[in-house]
């Protein structure tokens, strides 16, 4: 019933919070005053980041570099001054070099990185825990690199300690960077499950409308001074057969009675008002005075009803949405999905109402599209950039959504080969035509045409159109 639309629309949204609000991690900075164990300590804390870098990049496993794509890494290396330490290590070709291929050798082999491997990309805490582990265990354990600490000017044990609290503060910032992650993937969990609810309120309102308009003939009927339609009222309308068929539905009561959903006890106006409507309507005039019905005309009278009044009801938008932020975008695929089941209780009342998802590939989508965005950002960032730049944009002045949008295209165009790029290049085009500015969706259409041929010929991209 939750489509692959409203979930990316969902993805993006919450990108767009969790992006914008994410702190920024950065290595340490130049302690002061620069005393000489100081200026030691900060030397030896980017020499070990640098090799760090260095030794992700030779722990290879059947053509893949696990502890190079990790996400810690990836910031690691995104530095300056990392990339400046590192390459002077090449340049002069520092002892580093040498004892790089044997730490990668004991890490290849240790039970902490076997372990990373058979949990690689299910949380990414594990990108940070796998380096703490490797740094603790593994890189200041290991004697052929203490011997060469010894060799850097003004070595002090001291300042090795330094280095060392630098390090845990550095893993710390990284951790904290990325701590609310969890948070957001819970709000996105919780935003998808607020859209299935939304489903189940709209499916209840035939019923409490009618509900209504029988208490209504009721009280007619019970009048001092009644007229003839008041005792003998048309009860097509509260013989509906679509509305028994939803009050009958054991699904749709369990889920009522689960997420106490009731319109009239709150909403009594708004459903009075929606009545009304629907009362004094062509839609309702011409279903009364049918000379006859049939399952089929009943459930095509609430369709129509909610094509042309329900859906369209400004009252109801915003009650609804007083009823759940999370609501604000999804009535028009939500309602649509209530159409269809409209229509599946005509042919097949047992089985009527739709599962939360298609399947399990579609209920694991979001948090994967997710986690891949966020866990990729600087380098899909930096693709937009180098062909923002060659279009002579300012890649400062980029609208954020329509930043968030394309790299959460890259994320879906990277990560998930079964979806034909052509579904995912107008599903992004058409969020951003919703979501940003006028010129948006001609922009990403662009951006997106550049990168797809760049990650073509290198080989990155090969699914077809």
């Amino acid at each position: 019933m939750i489509n692959r639309v409203l979930i990316r629309i969902k993805v993006v949204q919450m990108l767009y919070s969790y992006l914008l609000t994410e702190k920024l991690f950065m290595i340490e900075s130049q302690p002061t005053p620069p005393t000489k164990e100081k200026r030691f300590a900060y030397k030896l804390y980017l020499d070990i980041l640098a090799i760090m870098t260095d030794v992700a990049d030779r722990v290879e496993i059947k053509g893949r570099k696990p502890l190079y794509e990790n996400r810690f890494i990836k910031m690691i290396m995104a530095d300056e001054k990392v990339k400046s330490t590192l390459a002077k290590h090449r340049l002069e070709g520092a002892n580093y070099l040498h004892i790089n291929n044997s730490i990668a050798a004991k890490i290849k082999e240790s039970a902490l990185f076997k372990s990373y491997l058979k949990e690689e990309g299910e949380n990414m805490a594990n990108d940070l825990k796998v380096w703490v582990d490797i740094f603790n265990a593994i890189i200041v354990s290991d004697n052929s690199l203490l011997r060469e600490f010894e060799n850097i000017e003004n070595y002090t044990l001291r300042g090795v300690d330094r280095m060392k609290e630098m390090m845990q503060t550095t893993f710390s910032n990284f951790s904290s960077s990325q701590g609310h992650i969890s948070d957001a993937i819970k709000t996105l969990r919780q935003s998808l499950e607020k859209a299935h609810e939304l489903y189940f309120w709209l499916l209840l309102l035939p019923v409490e409308l009618t509900n209504l308009r029988e208490q209504q003939i009721e009280i007619n009927r019970n009048k001092f001074i009644t007229t003839n339609e008041d005792i003998n009222p048309n009860l097509r309308f509260v013989e509906n057969a679509l509305v028994e068929r939803l009050r009958q539905s054991e699904q749709l009561n369990s889920i009522v009675e689960t997420k106490k959903i009731a319109w009239l006890p709150n909403d009594r106006i708004l459903i009075n008002k929606l009545l009304k409507s629907i009362m004094e309507s062509d839609i309702y005039n011409d279903y009364m005075n049918a000379p006859e019905t049939d399952v089929h005309a009943d459930c095509e009278f609430w369709r129509s009803v909610f094509k042309h009044i329900v859906l369209s009801d400004q009252d109801l938008i915003e009650a609804l949405e007083e009823k759940s932020v999370f609501w604000n975008d999804d009535l028009d695929i939500i309602g649509t999905f209530t159409l269809k089941t409209f229509k599946r209780f005509e042919d097949s009342p047992s089985d009527a109402i739709m599962a939360m998802y298609k399947d399990e590939e579609d209920s694991l989508f979001g948090e994967e599209l997710f986690r891949a965005t966020v866990k990729n950002k600087e380098e899909y960032r930096q693709l937009i950039d180098t062909f923002v730049k060659k279009e002579s944009w300012d890649s400062e002045r980029l609208a954020f959504m329509d930043v968030v949008i394309t790299l959460t295209a890259i994320a879906e165009m990277l990560n998930f080969p079964k979806i034909p790029l052509k579904v995912t290049i107008n599903e992004y085009i058409e969020m951003a035509k919703a979501y940003s500015t006028p010129k948006s969706s001609s922009f990403i259409n662009g951006i997106l045409a550049s990168i797809i041929n760049n990650l073509k010929q290198q080989g990155r991209l090969l699914k077809n159109d």
